[in-house]
Protein backbone atom coordinates (compact mmCIF):
# COMPACT_ATOMS: atom_id res chain seq x y z
CA UNK A 1 0.00 0.00 0.00
CA UNK A 2 3.08 2.26 0.07
CA UNK A 3 3.80 4.94 -2.56
CA UNK A 4 2.77 8.50 -3.25
CA UNK A 5 -1.01 9.01 -3.20
CA UNK A 6 -2.70 9.08 -6.59
CA UNK A 7 -6.31 9.02 -7.73
CA UNK A 8 -5.36 5.99 -9.89
CA UNK A 9 -5.27 2.71 -7.96
CA UNK A 10 -3.57 -0.54 -8.95
CA UNK A 11 -5.56 -3.67 -8.06
CA UNK A 12 -3.82 -7.08 -8.09
CA UNK A 13 -4.63 -10.80 -7.64
CA UNK A 14 -8.09 -10.50 -9.20
CA UNK A 15 -9.98 -13.75 -9.83
CA UNK A 16 -9.90 -14.70 -13.52
CA UNK A 17 -13.68 -14.47 -14.02
CA UNK A 18 -14.19 -11.13 -12.26
CA UNK A 19 -16.14 -8.45 -14.17
CA UNK A 20 -15.62 -4.72 -14.66
CA UNK A 21 -18.78 -4.06 -12.63
CA UNK A 22 -17.35 -5.86 -9.59
CA UNK A 23 -14.11 -3.87 -9.74
CA UNK A 24 -15.95 -0.55 -10.17
CA UNK A 25 -18.17 -1.46 -7.19
CA UNK A 26 -15.05 -1.50 -4.95
CA UNK A 27 -14.65 2.23 -5.48
CA UNK A 28 -18.26 3.43 -5.49
CA UNK A 29 -18.66 3.94 -1.71
CA UNK A 30 -15.72 6.34 -1.73
CA UNK A 31 -16.67 8.60 -4.62
CA UNK A 32 -17.16 8.79 -8.35
CA UNK A 33 -15.21 6.30 -10.49
CA UNK A 34 -13.99 8.05 -13.65
CA UNK A 35 -12.07 5.34 -15.53
CA UNK A 36 -11.10 1.67 -15.45
CA UNK A 37 -8.60 -0.52 -17.26
CA UNK A 38 -8.78 -4.32 -16.92
CA UNK A 39 -5.63 -6.41 -17.53
CA UNK A 40 -7.33 -9.81 -17.55
CA UNK A 41 -4.28 -11.79 -18.65
CA UNK A 42 -2.40 -10.48 -15.59
CA UNK A 43 -5.39 -10.61 -13.16
CA UNK A 44 -4.94 -6.91 -12.54
CA UNK A 45 -6.84 -3.65 -13.04
CA UNK A 46 -6.39 0.10 -12.75
CA UNK A 47 -9.20 2.16 -11.24
CA UNK A 48 -9.34 5.96 -11.46
CA UNK A 49 -11.39 7.98 -8.96
CA UNK A 50 -12.54 11.57 -9.40
CA UNK A 51 -10.31 12.91 -6.60
CA UNK A 52 -7.14 11.99 -4.81
CA UNK A 53 -8.97 12.35 -1.46
CA UNK A 54 -11.44 9.63 -2.47
CA UNK A 55 -8.57 7.32 -3.46
CA UNK A 56 -6.78 7.94 -0.13
CA UNK A 57 -9.98 7.11 1.78
CA UNK A 58 -10.37 3.90 -0.23
CA UNK A 59 -6.77 2.78 0.28
CA UNK A 60 -6.87 3.56 4.01
CA UNK A 61 -10.06 1.57 4.43
CA UNK A 62 -8.87 -1.47 2.50
CA UNK A 63 -5.56 -1.48 4.37
CA UNK A 64 -7.60 -2.27 7.51
CA UNK A 65 -10.23 -4.50 5.89
CA UNK A 66 -8.91 -6.88 3.24
CA UNK A 67 -11.16 -6.61 0.17
CA UNK A 68 -12.51 -9.83 -1.37
CA UNK A 69 -13.94 -10.55 -4.78
CA UNK A 70 -15.58 -13.94 -5.30
CA UNK A 71 -14.27 -15.07 -1.91
CA UNK A 72 -10.68 -14.33 -2.93
CA UNK A 73 -8.51 -11.64 -1.26
CA UNK A 74 -7.28 -8.91 -3.58
CA UNK A 75 -4.68 -6.17 -3.10
CA UNK A 76 -4.97 -2.42 -3.71
CA UNK A 77 -2.17 0.16 -3.87
CA UNK A 78 -1.51 3.58 -5.36
CA UNK A 79 -0.46 3.54 -9.00
CA UNK A 80 2.55 5.43 -10.34
CA UNK A 81 0.13 6.95 -12.88
CA UNK A 82 -1.52 10.22 -11.90
CA UNK A 83 -4.17 9.81 -14.60
CA UNK A 84 -5.48 6.79 -16.48
CA UNK A 85 -5.22 7.15 -20.24
CA UNK A 86 -7.00 4.37 -22.09
CA UNK A 87 -7.67 3.59 -25.73
CA UNK A 88 -11.46 3.65 -25.76
CA UNK A 89 -11.67 1.54 -28.91
CA UNK A 90 -9.81 -1.30 -27.15
CA UNK A 91 -11.56 -0.71 -23.84
CA UNK A 92 -15.14 -0.41 -25.11
CA UNK A 93 -16.76 -2.93 -22.74
CA UNK A 94 -15.23 -1.36 -19.62
CA UNK A 95 -16.25 2.14 -20.77
CA UNK A 96 -19.82 0.99 -21.42
CA UNK A 97 -20.04 -0.49 -17.90
CA UNK A 98 -18.58 2.70 -16.44
CA UNK A 99 -21.11 4.86 -18.30
CA UNK A 100 -23.98 2.68 -17.07
CA UNK A 101 -22.79 2.89 -13.46
CA UNK A 102 -22.35 6.67 -13.76
CA UNK A 103 -25.90 6.97 -15.09
CA UNK A 104 -27.26 4.97 -12.17
CA UNK A 105 -25.29 7.11 -9.71
CA UNK A 106 -26.72 10.26 -11.31
CA UNK A 107 -30.29 8.93 -11.12
CA UNK A 108 -29.81 8.14 -7.43
CA UNK A 109 -28.61 11.67 -6.61
CA UNK A 110 -30.80 13.54 -4.08
CA UNK A 111 -33.82 15.20 -5.73
CA UNK A 112 -32.99 18.60 -4.28
CA UNK A 113 -29.87 18.75 -6.44
CA UNK A 114 -27.49 18.64 -3.49
CA UNK A 115 -24.62 16.17 -3.70
CA UNK A 116 -22.99 14.09 -1.03
CA UNK A 117 -19.41 15.20 -0.50
CA UNK A 118 -16.96 12.44 -1.29
CA UNK A 119 -15.05 13.00 1.92
CA UNK A 120 -18.26 12.41 3.89
CA UNK A 121 -18.72 8.89 2.51
CA UNK A 122 -17.88 6.33 5.13
CA UNK A 123 -16.84 2.85 3.96
CA UNK A 124 -18.90 -0.19 4.80
CA UNK A 125 -18.09 -2.07 7.99
CA UNK A 126 -20.11 -5.22 7.36
CA UNK A 127 -22.30 -6.80 4.68
CA UNK A 128 -25.07 -6.97 7.33
CA UNK A 129 -27.41 -4.01 7.88
CA UNK A 130 -29.59 -3.45 10.94
CA UNK A 131 -32.89 -1.92 9.86
CA UNK A 132 -35.45 -0.27 12.16
CA UNK A 133 -38.86 0.79 10.82
CA UNK A 134 -40.22 3.95 12.46
CA UNK A 135 -43.78 5.18 12.07
CA UNK A 136 -44.98 1.76 10.88
CA UNK A 137 -48.52 2.60 9.81
CA UNK A 138 -48.58 -0.26 7.29
CA UNK A 139 -47.02 -3.66 8.00
CA UNK A 140 -43.68 -4.20 6.28
CA UNK A 141 -43.03 -7.75 5.13
CA UNK A 142 -39.82 -9.63 4.53
CA UNK A 143 -40.61 -9.69 0.79
CA UNK A 144 -41.06 -5.91 0.69
CA UNK A 145 -37.61 -5.44 2.29
CA UNK A 146 -36.07 -7.91 -0.16
CA UNK A 147 -37.46 -6.09 -3.19
CA UNK A 148 -36.32 -2.66 -1.97
CA UNK A 149 -32.79 -3.66 -0.96
CA UNK A 150 -32.20 -5.96 -3.96
CA UNK A 151 -31.87 -2.80 -6.04
CA UNK A 152 -28.37 -2.41 -4.56
CA UNK A 153 -27.04 -5.95 -4.90
CA UNK A 154 -27.66 -9.60 -4.10
CA UNK A 155 -29.52 -10.01 -0.79
CA UNK A 156 -28.47 -13.32 0.77
CA UNK A 157 -30.38 -13.47 4.06
CA UNK A 158 -33.01 -11.56 6.06
CA UNK A 159 -34.15 -12.01 9.66
CA UNK A 160 -37.05 -9.92 11.01
CA UNK A 161 -38.00 -9.50 14.68
CA UNK A 162 -39.54 -7.12 17.19
CA UNK A 163 -37.28 -5.47 19.79
CA UNK A 164 -38.18 -2.64 22.18
CA UNK A 165 -41.65 -2.69 20.62
CA UNK A 166 -40.18 -1.86 17.21
CA UNK A 167 -40.11 -3.88 14.00
CA UNK A 168 -36.48 -4.53 13.08
CA UNK A 169 -34.58 -6.59 10.54
CA UNK A 170 -31.07 -7.84 9.86
CA UNK A 171 -30.28 -8.02 6.14
CA UNK A 172 -27.12 -9.52 4.67
CA UNK A 173 -25.71 -8.55 1.27
CA UNK A 174 -23.16 -10.60 -0.60
CA UNK A 175 -20.76 -7.65 -0.53
CA UNK A 176 -20.15 -4.89 2.07
CA UNK A 177 -20.04 -2.39 -0.79
CA UNK A 178 -23.70 -3.11 -1.58
CA UNK A 179 -24.56 -2.65 2.09
CA UNK A 180 -22.82 0.74 2.04
CA UNK A 181 -24.69 1.83 -1.09
CA UNK A 182 -28.07 0.72 0.33
CA UNK A 183 -27.46 2.49 3.64
CA UNK A 184 -26.39 5.68 1.90
CA UNK A 185 -29.44 5.71 -0.41
CA UNK A 186 -32.17 4.46 1.93
CA UNK A 187 -31.41 5.66 5.47
CA UNK A 188 -34.14 8.13 6.46
CA UNK A 189 -36.37 7.32 3.49
CA UNK A 190 -40.06 6.34 3.77
CA UNK A 191 -41.15 3.03 2.25
CA UNK A 192 -44.68 4.38 1.79
CA UNK A 193 -45.77 8.01 1.65
CA UNK A 194 -45.61 9.66 5.08
CA UNK A 195 -44.91 6.45 7.00
CA UNK A 196 -42.66 3.39 7.49
CA UNK A 197 -39.37 5.30 7.79
CA UNK A 198 -36.14 3.29 7.41
CA UNK A 199 -33.40 3.78 10.01
CA UNK A 200 -30.32 1.87 8.85
CA UNK A 201 -26.98 1.13 10.47
CA UNK A 202 -24.23 -1.44 10.06
CA UNK A 203 -24.56 -4.52 12.23
CA UNK A 204 -21.63 -5.86 14.25
CA UNK A 205 -22.45 -9.26 12.75
CA UNK A 206 -20.74 -10.24 9.52
CA UNK A 207 -22.83 -13.34 8.81
CA UNK A 208 -26.42 -14.32 9.65
CA UNK A 209 -27.34 -17.84 10.71
CA UNK A 210 -30.83 -18.53 9.32
CA UNK A 211 -32.46 -21.77 10.43
CA UNK A 212 -35.88 -21.45 8.80
CA UNK A 213 -37.39 -20.06 5.61
CA UNK A 214 -40.72 -18.46 6.53
CA UNK A 215 -42.34 -15.03 6.83
CA UNK A 216 -39.92 -14.04 9.66
CA UNK A 217 -36.59 -15.19 8.19
CA UNK A 218 -35.21 -16.27 4.83
CA UNK A 219 -31.92 -17.61 3.47
CA UNK A 220 -32.06 -17.06 -0.28
CA UNK A 221 -28.98 -19.26 -0.77
CA UNK A 222 -30.71 -22.22 0.96
CA UNK A 223 -34.20 -22.81 -0.50
CA UNK A 224 -34.15 -26.28 1.09
CA UNK A 225 -34.45 -24.98 4.70
CA UNK A 226 -37.58 -26.03 6.67
CA UNK A 227 -40.29 -23.53 7.54
CA UNK A 228 -39.84 -24.20 11.28
CA UNK A 229 -43.52 -24.24 12.21
CA UNK A 230 -44.09 -27.97 11.97
CA UNK A 231 -45.00 -27.75 8.30
CA UNK A 232 -42.97 -29.67 5.71
CA UNK A 233 -40.65 -27.76 3.42
CA UNK A 234 -42.40 -26.54 0.28
CA UNK A 235 -42.47 -28.87 -2.68
CA UNK A 236 -39.97 -27.48 -5.26
CA UNK A 237 -42.71 -26.95 -7.87
CA UNK A 238 -44.85 -25.02 -5.39
CA UNK A 239 -41.79 -23.06 -4.24
CA UNK A 240 -41.09 -22.07 -7.85
CA UNK A 241 -44.69 -20.95 -8.33
CA UNK A 242 -44.52 -18.96 -5.07
CA UNK A 243 -41.26 -17.35 -6.18
CA UNK A 244 -42.91 -16.27 -9.44
CA UNK A 245 -45.85 -14.78 -7.51
CA UNK A 246 -43.48 -12.99 -5.11
CA UNK A 247 -41.46 -11.58 -8.00
CA UNK A 248 -44.68 -10.23 -9.52
CA UNK A 249 -45.39 -8.36 -6.28
CA UNK A 250 -41.79 -7.22 -6.41
CA UNK A 251 -42.24 -5.84 -9.91
CA UNK A 252 -45.23 -3.82 -8.71
CA UNK A 253 -43.23 -2.51 -5.74
CA UNK A 254 -40.17 -1.74 -7.81
CA UNK A 255 -42.27 0.15 -10.37
CA UNK A 256 -43.31 2.61 -7.69
CA UNK A 257 -39.87 2.49 -6.08
CA UNK A 258 -37.92 3.30 -9.24
CA UNK A 259 -40.31 5.28 -11.40
CA UNK A 260 -43.21 6.90 -9.56
CA UNK A 261 -41.10 9.48 -7.74
CA UNK A 262 -43.25 12.08 -5.94
CA UNK A 263 -42.31 15.73 -5.71
CA UNK A 264 -40.21 16.49 -2.64
CA UNK A 265 -42.06 18.08 0.27
CA UNK A 266 -40.10 20.85 2.02
CA UNK A 267 -38.96 19.71 5.45
CA UNK A 268 -40.14 16.14 4.94
CA UNK A 269 -38.15 13.02 4.20
CA UNK A 270 -38.25 11.96 0.58
CA UNK A 271 -40.42 8.82 0.50
CA UNK A 272 -39.47 5.72 -1.44
CA UNK A 273 -42.16 6.68 -3.91
CA UNK A 274 -44.84 4.14 -3.08
CA UNK A 275 -48.01 6.25 -2.72
CA UNK A 276 -50.56 5.35 -0.05
CA UNK A 277 -52.84 3.52 -2.48
CA UNK A 278 -49.89 1.52 -3.73
CA UNK A 279 -48.75 0.91 -0.17
CA UNK A 280 -52.11 -0.55 0.68
CA UNK A 281 -52.21 -2.59 -2.51
CA UNK A 282 -48.71 -3.97 -1.97
CA UNK A 283 -49.35 -4.82 1.65
CA UNK A 284 -52.72 -6.36 0.77
CA UNK A 285 -51.02 -8.43 -1.93
CA UNK A 286 -48.62 -9.66 0.71
CA UNK A 287 -51.67 -10.80 2.67
CA UNK A 288 -50.87 -8.76 5.75
CA UNK A 289 -53.18 -5.74 5.70
CA UNK A 290 -56.37 -4.44 4.12
CA UNK A 291 -57.02 -1.15 2.41
CA UNK A 292 -57.10 2.02 4.58
CA UNK A 293 -60.35 2.33 6.48
CA UNK A 294 -61.06 -1.38 6.14
CA UNK A 295 -60.08 -3.53 9.07
CA UNK A 296 -57.34 -5.97 8.03
CA UNK A 297 -57.33 -9.58 9.21
CA UNK A 298 -56.75 -8.19 12.72
CA UNK A 299 -59.24 -6.38 14.89
CA UNK A 300 -59.96 -2.73 15.68
CA UNK A 301 -60.50 -3.53 19.39
CA UNK A 302 -57.61 -3.86 21.86
CA UNK A 303 -57.62 -5.48 25.28
CA UNK A 304 -55.38 -3.61 27.74
CA UNK A 305 -54.60 -5.35 31.03
CA UNK A 306 -52.54 -4.84 34.21
CA UNK A 307 -53.75 -1.24 34.46
CA UNK A 308 -53.50 0.74 37.69
CA UNK A 309 -57.21 0.62 38.57
CA UNK A 310 -56.86 3.40 41.17
CA UNK A 311 -55.56 5.87 38.59
CA UNK A 312 -56.71 4.89 35.09
CA UNK A 313 -59.65 6.63 33.39
CA UNK A 314 -61.19 6.39 29.90
CA UNK A 315 -59.76 9.87 29.20
CA UNK A 316 -56.17 8.88 30.11
CA UNK A 317 -56.39 5.80 27.85
CA UNK A 318 -57.88 7.93 25.06
CA UNK A 319 -54.98 10.39 25.31
CA UNK A 320 -52.18 7.80 25.35
CA UNK A 321 -53.58 5.44 22.70
CA UNK A 322 -54.60 8.50 20.65
CA UNK A 323 -50.90 9.04 19.87
CA UNK A 324 -51.11 6.02 17.54
CA UNK A 325 -54.62 6.30 16.10
CA UNK A 326 -58.07 7.78 16.51
CA UNK A 327 -59.67 6.14 19.58
CA UNK A 328 -63.42 5.67 19.09
CA UNK A 329 -64.52 4.13 22.38
CA UNK A 330 -63.01 3.09 25.73
CA UNK A 331 -64.56 0.71 28.27
CA UNK A 332 -62.92 -0.09 31.61
CA UNK A 333 -64.31 -3.50 32.58
CA UNK A 334 -66.83 -3.28 35.43
CA UNK A 335 -65.82 -6.54 37.12
CA UNK A 336 -62.11 -6.27 36.32
CA UNK A 337 -61.09 -2.66 36.57
CA UNK A 338 -57.43 -3.33 35.80
CA UNK A 339 -58.48 -4.14 32.21
CA UNK A 340 -60.04 -2.08 29.42
CA UNK A 341 -61.28 -2.43 25.84
CA UNK A 342 -60.18 0.27 23.39
CA UNK A 343 -61.70 0.57 19.92
CA UNK A 344 -59.49 2.25 17.28
CA UNK A 345 -60.63 3.69 13.93
CA UNK A 346 -59.16 0.78 11.94
CA UNK A 347 -57.07 -2.36 12.26
CA UNK A 348 -53.85 -0.63 11.15
CA UNK A 349 -54.12 1.78 14.07
CA UNK A 350 -54.82 -0.99 16.59
CA UNK A 351 -51.71 -2.87 15.36
CA UNK A 352 -49.66 0.30 15.64
CA UNK A 353 -50.86 1.07 19.17
CA UNK A 354 -50.29 -2.52 20.27
CA UNK A 355 -46.73 -2.66 18.90
CA UNK A 356 -45.74 0.65 20.54
CA UNK A 357 -47.53 0.47 23.91
CA UNK A 358 -47.39 -3.19 24.93
CA UNK A 359 -44.86 -3.45 27.78
CA UNK A 360 -44.78 0.29 28.56
CA UNK A 361 -45.29 1.67 32.09
CA UNK A 362 -48.47 3.63 32.82
CA UNK A 363 -49.18 4.86 36.34
CA UNK A 364 -46.37 2.65 37.69
CA UNK A 365 -47.56 -0.63 36.12
CA UNK A 366 -46.35 -2.42 32.98
CA UNK A 367 -49.41 -2.66 30.75
CA UNK A 368 -50.17 -5.54 28.38
CA UNK A 369 -51.84 -4.78 25.05
CA UNK A 370 -53.33 -7.53 22.87
CA UNK A 371 -55.99 -7.81 20.18
CA UNK A 372 -59.46 -8.46 21.62
CA UNK A 373 -61.91 -11.07 20.38
CA UNK A 374 -64.60 -8.35 20.41
CA UNK A 375 -65.40 -6.59 17.13
CA UNK A 376 -66.74 -3.40 18.74
CA UNK A 377 -66.98 -1.80 22.19
CA UNK A 378 -70.63 -1.74 23.27
CA UNK A 379 -71.99 1.40 24.91
CA UNK A 380 -74.06 0.88 28.09
CA UNK A 381 -77.82 0.67 27.66
CA UNK A 382 -79.57 4.03 27.92
CA UNK A 383 -80.39 4.89 31.52
CA UNK A 384 -77.82 2.42 32.90
CA UNK A 385 -75.15 4.00 35.12
CA UNK A 386 -71.79 2.30 34.56
CA UNK A 387 -69.93 4.77 36.83
CA UNK A 388 -68.32 6.54 33.87
CA UNK A 389 -66.31 3.45 32.89
CA UNK A 390 -67.39 3.61 29.23
CA UNK A 391 -66.89 6.66 27.01
CA UNK A 392 -67.62 7.32 23.34
CA UNK A 393 -64.91 9.48 21.67
CA UNK A 394 -66.24 9.05 18.11
CA UNK A 395 -66.79 12.79 17.62
CA UNK A 396 -63.81 14.02 19.62
CA UNK A 397 -62.07 17.11 18.17
CA UNK A 398 -58.78 15.72 19.57
CA UNK A 399 -58.34 12.96 16.98
CA UNK A 400 -54.87 13.37 15.47
CA UNK A 401 -55.39 11.38 12.23
CA UNK A 402 -58.88 12.29 11.04
CA UNK A 403 -57.57 14.59 8.32
CA UNK A 404 -56.37 12.58 5.23
CA UNK A 405 -52.65 13.06 4.61
CA UNK A 406 -52.17 14.72 8.00
CA UNK A 407 -48.52 15.43 8.82
CA UNK A 408 -49.17 13.61 12.12
CA UNK A 409 -48.73 10.37 10.15
CA UNK A 410 -45.07 11.35 9.68
CA UNK A 411 -44.54 11.86 13.40
CA UNK A 412 -45.51 8.54 14.96
CA UNK A 413 -42.68 7.36 17.21
CA UNK A 414 -42.33 4.88 20.08
CA UNK A 415 -42.72 6.25 23.62
CA UNK A 416 -39.52 8.12 24.52
CA UNK A 417 -38.24 10.38 27.28
CA UNK A 418 -38.19 13.31 24.83
CA UNK A 419 -41.49 15.01 24.05
CA UNK A 420 -42.36 17.27 21.12
CA UNK A 421 -44.44 20.29 22.18
CA UNK A 422 -46.35 22.50 19.75
CA UNK A 423 -48.95 25.30 19.69
CA UNK A 424 -47.06 27.25 22.38
CA UNK A 425 -48.22 30.90 22.63
CA UNK A 426 -45.58 33.69 22.50
CA UNK A 427 -46.20 34.70 26.13
CA UNK A 428 -45.16 31.28 27.53
CA UNK A 429 -41.47 31.05 28.44
CA UNK A 430 -39.16 28.07 28.92
CA UNK A 431 -39.41 28.34 32.72
CA UNK A 432 -43.22 28.19 32.56
CA UNK A 433 -43.11 24.94 30.59
CA UNK A 434 -40.40 23.41 32.80
CA UNK A 435 -42.53 24.13 35.88
CA UNK A 436 -45.68 22.79 34.23
CA UNK A 437 -44.05 19.48 33.29
CA UNK A 438 -42.22 19.11 36.63
CA UNK A 439 -45.64 19.31 38.31
CA UNK A 440 -46.63 16.03 36.64
CA UNK A 441 -44.34 14.27 39.12
CA UNK A 442 -41.21 13.87 37.01
CA UNK A 443 -37.89 15.63 36.46
CA UNK A 444 -37.28 17.85 33.43
CA UNK A 445 -33.74 17.09 32.23
CA UNK A 446 -33.53 19.36 29.20
CA UNK A 447 -35.53 21.84 27.15
CA UNK A 448 -35.01 23.47 23.77
CA UNK A 449 -37.19 25.79 21.68
CA UNK A 450 -37.06 25.24 17.94
CA UNK A 451 -34.69 27.82 16.49
CA UNK A 452 -37.00 29.18 13.80
CA UNK A 453 -40.34 28.60 15.48
CA UNK A 454 -40.93 29.24 19.20
CA UNK A 455 -44.37 27.69 18.88
CA UNK A 456 -42.56 24.33 19.13
CA UNK A 457 -40.05 22.84 21.55
CA UNK A 458 -38.42 19.61 22.71
CA UNK A 459 -38.60 18.72 26.39
CA UNK A 460 -36.80 15.74 27.93
CA UNK A 461 -38.01 13.97 31.07
CA UNK A 462 -35.69 11.67 33.02
CA UNK A 463 -37.53 8.44 32.04
CA UNK A 464 -39.96 7.18 29.40
CA UNK A 465 -42.53 6.49 32.15
CA UNK A 466 -42.38 10.14 33.27
CA UNK A 467 -42.80 11.29 29.66
CA UNK A 468 -45.87 9.05 29.23
CA UNK A 469 -47.36 10.54 32.41
CA UNK A 470 -46.65 14.09 31.25
CA UNK A 471 -48.21 13.45 27.85
CA UNK A 472 -51.38 12.03 29.47
CA UNK A 473 -51.64 14.99 31.85
CA UNK A 474 -50.72 17.84 29.54
CA UNK A 475 -51.77 17.04 25.95
CA UNK A 476 -54.49 19.61 25.14
CA UNK A 477 -53.62 21.64 28.28
CA UNK A 478 -54.96 25.20 28.00
CA UNK A 479 -52.00 27.61 27.98
CA UNK A 480 -54.22 30.66 27.50
CA UNK A 481 -54.69 32.91 24.46
CA UNK A 482 -56.81 30.13 22.88
CA UNK A 483 -53.72 27.90 22.68
CA UNK A 484 -54.08 24.25 23.70
CA UNK A 485 -50.71 22.49 24.07
CA UNK A 486 -50.08 19.55 21.75
CA UNK A 487 -47.74 16.84 23.06
CA UNK A 488 -46.29 13.83 21.24
CA UNK A 489 -43.26 11.55 21.53
CA UNK A 490 -40.11 12.58 19.67
CA UNK A 491 -37.33 10.48 18.14
CA UNK A 492 -34.83 13.26 18.94
CA UNK A 493 -32.72 13.79 22.04
CA UNK A 494 -31.58 17.15 23.38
Amino acid sequence: MDGAPSRVLHIRKLPGEVTETEVIALGLPFGKVTNILMLKGKNQAFLELATEEAAITMVNYYSAVTPHLRNQPIYIQYSNHKELKTDNTLNQRAQAVLQAVTAVQASNAPISGTTVSESAVTPAQSPVLRIIIDNMYYPVTLDVLHQIFSKFGAVLKIITFTKNNQFQALLQFGDPVNAQQAKQALDGQNIYNACCTLRIDFSKLVNLNVKYNNDKSRDYTRPDLPSGDGQPTLDPAIAAAFAKETSLLGMVLMFFFCIAKPLPVPGALSPLAIPNAAAAAAAAAAGRVGMPGVSPGGNTVLLVSNLNEEMVTPQSLFTLFGVYGDVQRVKILYNKKDSALIQMADGNQSQLAMSHLNGQKMYGKIIRVTLSKHQTVQLPREGLDDQGLTKDFGNSPLHRFKKPGSKNFQNIFPPSATLHLSNIPPSVAEEDLRTLFANTGGTVKAFKFFQRDHKMALLQMSTVEEAIQALIDLHNYNLGESHHLRVSFSKSTI
